[in-house]
């Protein structure tokens, strides 16, 4: 558990109870479109595409992360099965009457998988899809003719495998019913469907929304152009919302998965001017080139599912973001489970010290530029200054109390954040949350480096390589906030799952031998 839990705490925020936030329960999973400016709010303003509810890029899922977690849930399936059948054939469990099943089930998901049966495309009815199910089983048991035939020739005859064979079938066919509809529900939803901005109102982009629209495989939502006094208000229903500064700052980047620039072609130094404004965000930025109805039609189809001739920003991978949430679910449930009773003894302690509530939200940066609260123990005395929670906690801060100074200084203030791991806003390994706002000096932290933003390229985490090499406490100059960014980029550029285990075990020896530290 210890290793997860490390604080590595480096801005050491002045906190706000969560009875005193304003404004705090608005934030939620989803960002309500009643909740926005009256501005926002007409329908003429959101665009044909933009759904009821806009879910944040770290809760969007793609269709190799489906198909790796369908096709999981199918093997599992098969293997439950297996095991039911296997003492039917022997009259126990053993590897060699577990072979023949293991042998068919591998082939059954391979035949799945060649059939494209994961695929789920946009316009694909249930009925078509169980057809395709279908012709899996059937292309399986051509495979298990010639292999079990080979190695075990008695093995198709018996009644068992042949038992094991329909209650498959029916099993998959069960499932692939459930895959569909939770498939139907996320992309209703929006979950499904990459949400973009589109730089540029000109004909291009006209081209590419009305393919988009054609095709319902991208949502665009909202239109960018500097010459804005030029533009309408609108590029084939989609609203232009501003300029490029405007989308720098604009409350729906979040929620956006892609930038597609679509200038002309020829218009190489706006392009080159363009990416040079856009490289700061967190967002990844494309440029889409028209190559007709057949070019753009391929263009949207790589858009929905990786990335078209990336210019900026951290290019996806689905099999490393899965990766990372598995171990974030494996490891923070433990954790969780072993923490509890140190969590209970602190919330009393916290209680008995001072008064206030036991825990506080701060609202923290989180990945593509989202904010999120953030959960602690609370180890200083509430306080309802808004300005204080962009303040950085100095040597002997009186705010600080009795039990704070020793969850502090051992970094159990940060157990809660297990939470917020859980729930999908953080992970165990990667940059530290900063506030939202939060100073160095009289100057707000993100003006200070360009690529500030880029350390949101990658969910915040509870430790992460800059703790162990030596970044804690508070980032209260220039020089400090720099080396901060530099090596948080550093670990997005070579995250992987062995760094994160490395980064885990060297946490708490980082902490505990650390005592000059600010915390």
């Amino acid at each position: 558990m210890s290793i997860a839990l490390g604080r590595a705490h480096e801005t050491s925020q002045v906190e706000t109870s969560a009875s005193d936030a304003p404004g705090e329960l608005v934030l939620d999973e989803t960002m309500r479109i009643d909740a926005l400016p009256p501005a926002e709010q007409p329908r003429e303003r959101r665009g044909p595409m933009r759904p009821a509810s806009l879910s944040p890029t770290r809760s969007r899922l793609t269709g190799w992360m489906l198909g790796a977690i369908f096709r999981i849930g199918d093997a599992v399936a098969m293997g439950a099965v297996a095991i039911s059948a296997a003492p039917l054939a022997t009259g126990h469990i053993t590897p060699s009457s577990l072979t023949p099943f293991i042998v068919g089930g591998v082939a059954l998901i391979w035949s799945l998988s060649t059939i494209h049966a994961y695929s789920f495309p946009q316009r694909e009815g249930l009925g078509r899809h169980l057809v395709k199910v279908a012709a899996g089983f059937g292309l399986a048991a051509l495979a298990l003719e010639f292999l079990m035939l080979g190695f075990h020739p008695a093995t198709i005859a018996q009644a068992p495998f042949g038992l094991w064979f329909v209650a498959s079938f029916a099993t998959l066919y069960g499932l692939h019913m459930l895959w569909w509809a939770m498939v139907r529900r996320w992309r209703a939803a929006g979950r499904l469907t990459p949400n973009i901005v589109v730089v540029g109102a000109n004909a291009n982009a006209e081209r590419l929304v009305d393919a988009a629209m054609k095709s319902g495989e991208t949502a665009v939502l909202g239109v960018f152009d500097d010459r804005i006094a030029r533009s309408g208000r609108d590029v084939a229903g989609v609203p232009v919302l501003g300029d490029t500064q405007a989308l720098l700052a604009h409350r729906i980047m979040p929620f956006v998965d892609r930038v597609v620039i679509a200038v002309p072609q020829n218009a190489q130094a706006r392009v080159r001017q363009l990416i040079e404004q856009l490289e700061v965000l967190p967002n990844e930025v494309m440029l889409f080139i028209d190559q007709g109805p057949a070019g753009r039609a391929a263009a949207l189809s790589r858009l929905a599912e990786a990335p078209l001739a990336p210019v900026s920003g951290l290019p996806s991978n689905e099999r490393r973001a899965l990766v990372k949430r598995a171990q974030d679910l494996i490891v923070g449930s433990l954790a969780l489970l072993l923490g509890l009773p140190v969590m209970l003894l602190i919330a009393i302690a916290i209680k008995l010290d001072s008064p206030g509530p036991v825990f506080f939200r701060q609202r923290r940066h989180g990945f593509n530029n989202e904010e999120i609260l953030v959960w602690k123990f609370r180890s200083m005395r509430p306080s309802s200054d808004p300005t204080v929670g962009v303040r950085q906690v100095s040597a002997d801060d009186d705010r600080v109390t009795r039990v704070g100074k020793i969850i502090r200084r051992s970094s159990l203030d940060e157990l809660p954040q297990l939470f917020n791991v859980l729930k999908g806003e953080m992970s165990l390994v990667g940059p530290r949350p900063h506030a939202v706002g939060m100073r160095t000096g009289k100057t707000e932290s993100a003006r200070l480096v360009a690529e500030y933003a880029h350390r949101h390229r990658m969910k915040p985490g509870m430790t992460g390589w800059a703790a162990i090499k030596g970044s804690r406490g508070p980032v209260d100059t220039p020089e400090l906030v720099k080396r901060r960014v530099a090596l948080d980029i550093e670990y997005i550029e070579r995250q992987s799952l062995r760094l994160d285990l490395i980064i885990m075990a060297q946490t708490i020896p980082c902490l505990l031998g650390d005592d000059d530290v600010v915390r």
